[in-house]
């Protein structure tokens, strides 16, 4: 067999790991049955279900042929770090400097990844997604998140 399109090889490859690491990670939790599903039962299945897909692109890489051979770009280095990095810091920084302030600056970091970054939209970006999130997962879901920094 020959592989026809790269891009869809490496993107099965890819989501077949992701997938199996979540199914595998998800076994740690109790599962529950299936009229009161435990912490384990959503990411378990969710993991399964990507994995699957992962399957079928994966196959597909061998049967569609694609002009080319649909070869792998260069890897987008600043967008990938931004968001990355952009999530390391929320999760490392809200317990200490709180929601309102961590929240809109993980937004303006994950702007930044983008060619079309600008302060303005950014910073808008950032107060609608603020406002929307609190409403919806702290003040609707009533979730403990800590609001402001720790003293």
């Amino acid at each position: 067999m020959r592989i026809k399109s790269q891009k869809d090889f490496v993107s099965g490859i890819l989501l077949v790991i992701v997938g199996a690491a979540f199914a595998v990670g998800a076994t740690n939790y109790s599962f529950g049955v299936a009229v009161r599903p435990g912490p384990g039962y959503f990411p378990f299945g969710l993991g399964i279900i990507l994995a699957l897909l992962g399957v079928v692109v994966l196959f597909s890489a061998f049967k569609q042929e694609r002009k080319g051979g649909d070869p792998i770009g260069k890897i987008p280095w600043r967008p990938l770090l931004c968001v990355v990095g952009a999530i390391v810091f929320f999760g490392f920084f809200l317990p200490r400097l709180g929601f309102v302030i961590s929240f809109p600056i993980m937004i303006v970091l994950t702007a930044a990844g983008s060619n079309e970054f600008t302060w303005k939209d950014a910073l808008l970006n950032a107060t609608i997604l603020t406002v929307m999130s609190y409403a919806i997962f702290i003040y609707g879901l009533q979730l403990t998140i800590p609001l402001w920094p720790a003293l």
